[in-house]
């Protein structure tokens, strides 16, 4: 990998993961809580890509997540849940709060290898930049809500591929992809896929 790129790593039980990624080119910077995390993205320090656990003390993933989302500093960077909770509800709960993938404990380290480097990949493929900048009030509050994630989604939506297709193409399951749908219908008040990408194109969220 030509250019380090640097982790977060926000987990209280983090030393071996954190000592493994540097031998595939990551920087990695370990918080031990939630409050650590977030006062590491305040400070203004660059990360590419949260690593998140939700058994946190102080302040859980959830919370941290949601925080992370609020921000106008640092809201749109990319954030993997890396965790012990492997309830379904949970996962689905944890893409809709904003997560960008949703990985269970105990993994395989090159598949989350993979799944980082595709996070990394589909962020910078469907960045901030592609998104217009001279837009209404109404319109920076949509953009603002959607997260990262759904908007890649969504940009997918307009381009006519059903939940298989964009689950292969932004290497997720397809499971991720319904709730990151439900909560684009949710989000932009439709109850179609139709209606969602007129929405986005009268809000210059893609390009008409």
């Amino acid at each position: 990998m030509a250019d380090s790129r640097k982790i977060l790593l926000v987990d209280n039980n983090a030393e071996q993961l954190a000592q493994a990624l540097p031998s595939y080119g990551y920087e990695v910077k370990v918080a031990n809580d939630g409050k650590q995390a977030l006062a590491y993205l305040e400070s203004g320090e660059k990360f590419d890509i949260v690593l998140l656990e939700i058994l946190l003390p102080e302040l859980d993933g959830w919370d941290t997540l949601k925080a992370i989302r609020k921000s106008y500093l640092y809201g749109e960077i990319p954030v993997i849940y890396l965790t012990v909770e492997s309830d379904v509800r949970k996962m689905v709960f944890g893409l809709n709060l904003g997560a960008d993938d949703y990985i269970v404990k105990p993994f395989n380290l090159k598949n989350l290898l993979a799944r980082i480097d595709a996070v990394l990949r589909r962020s910078k493929r469907f960045g901030i930049g592609s998104f217009t900048t001279n837009v209404t009030n109404n319109q920076k509050s949509l953009k603002n809500h959607l997260t990262p994630r759904e908007k890649d989604v969504l940009l997918l939506v307009a381009k006519g591929l059903d939940n298989s297709s964009i689950a292969k193409e932004l290497y997720v399951s397809t499971i991720t992809v319904k709730a990151h749908m439900q909560s684009i219908f949710r989000k932009l008040k439709v109850k179609s896929r139709t209606q969602a990408i007129l929405s986005a194109m009268e809000n210059d969220l893609i390009n008409k």
